[in-house]
């Protein structure tokens, strides 16, 4: 793991790219020309299973499953497989997944999304507070099947009360089922129905609807580049989460942090994928030094080292700050998904954060327990869009209606300037329907 100078990390490792400026590897294009019979960038591909899906429903659906996916499976998974799957898991596992989803549910629950009205003599004004009627979670398939994620979206959505709430996900090759922990989470969260696709052809599903699978009002949960892209392009006809890239954490550490500690934050983060971000901030040499050490010990011990190394080698880095002062500035111009407090007296500088999904105060609040039992949502703003977005949450999956309910007295004392500011518009319809009432 390399360390590197404030400056050096502002032009590689803290440097930000568009979407437009993200390099396509040569693997997915080479694929993509096998499957189209042209060399077509990733955005185009996708819209064209999207165009397909809409026009031809299931059989489209079914069809890039067997192209893409080398699936066969049908698209519903009913009662009976799904308990079957359920049963599969071991029961400590379940307990864990049990003791995760009362405690997701109790944050949320705590989280005010109230209707109000106000009452006076002109009259009521308010909101109403009412649920998203239908939702779809997908949640990828892969050698991590994350089950959490999916606790981490629809109980959320349940709290919120979402009328119905359906998961689509890919299925394994050799069941034609989707992974049993994803099932046993599915049944966990209360999920009306669960569907059976992935990539950019189940985006299409949830969004446009099919013979079998419904059109749902809003999307949410990870996914891959087509995936990502998919919900981009769908964005309008339906409510999306966001555009969630690479995970990413920044860990800012003094010295007396525990660099064993540290580089096992690090660690964890590295091993999801090769273009995950772990980056550590300290004004510290002698951190730096510690926690480069036991990361390059500790990589030796784990399974998913391949992909560490590689999400070491491109985008993470340790950075060498002036003062924790700095490392904060510099943090806050990150944004990152995931900010990890090893300093001390932690709670003395969360005032200084600006721009964060998740903040973790000390060693013992660190990422891994947030990823699953703390109880807010893992599913956090990434690449930056913590400037403007945070976790998923009960306002999510909740809109807001206005109420007016005005009266004489009202019309009175603000209709003249409505009427005033429609004829400075050039609306002369809009300040006739003021001043024939004024009349």
């Amino acid at each position: 793991m390399r360390v590197l100078s404030v400056e050096a990390a502002q032009k590689t490792i803290l440097r930000r790219a568009a979407w437009d400026e993200m390099e396509v590897p040569s693997a997915v294009l080479d694929r993509i020309e096998r499957t189209f019979g042209e060399r077509i960038g990733p955005d185009e591909a996708v819209r064209r299973i999207l165009r397909d899906v809409r026009s031809r429903g299931d059989a489209a659906v079914l069809e890039w499953s067997q192209r893409l996916d080398g699936s066969s499976a049908g698209l519903v998974v009913d009662a009976a497989a799904l308990a079957e799957a359920t049963a599969q898991v071991e029961s400590s596992l379940l307990e864990a997944m049990q003791l995760a989803a009362q405690r997701i549910e109790a944050f949320h629950r705590r989280q005010p999304a109230l209707s109000w009205i106000h009452n006076d003599e002109e009259g009521t004004v308010g909101q109403l507070v009412r649920p998203i009627e239908r939702v779809g979670v997908y949640i990828p398939g892969g050698t991590a099947p994350l089950f959490s994620s999916l606790l981490m979206t629809a109980i959320p959505a349940r709290v919120a009360g979402v009328d119905q709430l359906v998961l689509i996900t890919p299925p394994q090759r050799a069941t034609g089922l989707p992974h049993p922990t994803i099932l046993a989470a599915a049944q966990i969260a209360g999920c009306d129905a669960v569907y059976v696709a992935g990539g950019a052809q189940a985006i299409a599903a949830l969004a446009f609807g099919t013979e079998t699978i419904p059109a749902v009002d809003k999307i949410c949960g990870p996914g891959n580049l087509f995936t990502t892209l998919a919900k981009r392009q769908v964005f309008g006809l339906v409510g999306i989460d966001g555009l969630p890239g690479p995970t990413e954490t920044l860990v800012i550490a003094d010295e007396s942090a525990d660099p064993q500690l540290a580089a096992a934050d690090l660690l964890a983060q590295a091993e999801h994928d090769v273009l995950a971000r772990a980056i550590l901030l300290t004004p510290s040499q002698t951190t730096a030094a510690a926690v480069q050490a036991a990361v390059m010990a500790q990589l030796e011990e784990l399974g998913r080292s391949e992909i560490i190394a590689g999400a070491l080698a491109q985008g993470s880095g340790i950075v060498v700050t002036e003062s924790l002062e700095q490392a904060f500035d510099l943090s806050n111009q990150f944004a990152p998904e995931h900010l990890c407090l090893l300093i001390n007296e932690p709670w003395s500088y969360l005032g200084r954060v600006r721009h964060a999904g998740g903040v973790f105060l000390g060693e013992r609040s660190f990422e891994v327990l947030g990823d699953y039992v703390a109880g807010p949502s893992h599913v956090m703003p990434t690449g930056g869009t913590a400037r403007f977005a945070g976790p998923v949450n009960v306002l999510d999956f909740v809109k807001l209606v206005s109420v007016i309910g005005l009266n004489a007295r009202a019309l009175a004392a603000i209709g003249p300037a409505a009427a005033r500011m429609a004829h400075a518009e050039g609306l002369t319809a809009h300040a006739a329907a003021v001043t024939r009432r004024l009349a």
